[in-house]
């Protein structure tokens, strides 16, 4: 039976690097972003969790989404108070409270795509995507998700760096600003 995400829905893929991070989603009910290699809007509906290499049987595929509830900005250190000898254990982190993990009926597969970062997608892309590629937001519909993007960014960004460039963007720009860049082109298989 398919998740009920509204096709208008704003979605974040986010990396899962290890099970451990995808357990404290699970039981904790909150995901953590280092604030200087956060995506610019973090205030979006729906993460959906990119599971990495390090998830073996499991690896390159995102299994299971989360509604966002809200997002604070703390400390590794105060996040993970196990690990307080860490080396950024000083460094601010987005800590984004999330609901329960939504199984998808069917995982979305890496295809050849292995090795990507934060990205934006909507809801009907994601309803809908089998591989990683049928995530990315076509050219024509871009803009549409980078204004809804811009006005999230109005509505309740606490820690914004700066302005937001205009509205009136080039492709180019607009792939940049959605993290579509590094999905260009297929890495190599690992």
């Amino acid at each position: 039976m398919p998740i009920p995400i509204s096709p208008t829905s704003l979605v974040l893929v986010a990396v899962i690097p290890e099970p451990r991070d995808l357990e404290i989603a699970r039981l904790l009910g909150w995901y953590r972003i280092p604030l200087r290699t956060a995506p610019k809007v973090i205030a979006v509906d729906y993460l959906a969790f990119y599971q990495t290499g390090a998830f073996e049987s499991s690896r390159w595929r995102i299994e299971y989404v989360a509604e966002v509830k809200g997002h604070e900005l703390t400390t590794r250190a105060e996040l993970l108070r196990d690990d307080l000898q860490h080396p950024r254990a000083k460094e601010e982190y987005y800590k984004i409270q999330i609901g329960a993990l939504e199984a998808l009926p069917e995982p979305i597969l890496a295809d050849k795509w292995r090795r990507i970062t934060f990205f934006y997608t909507t809801g009907e892309y994601l309803n809908r995507a089998r591989t990683i590629r049928d995530l990315i937001v076509h050219t024509e519909e871009r803009q549409l998700l980078w204004s809804a993007l811009r006005e999230r960014l109005g509505q309740g960004q606490h820690y914004l760096a700066g302005e937001p460039p205009a509205l009136d963007l080039d492709d180019d720009t607009l792939a940049t600003l959605l993290g579509l860049t590094a999905l260009q082109h297929p890495f190599r298989q690992d």
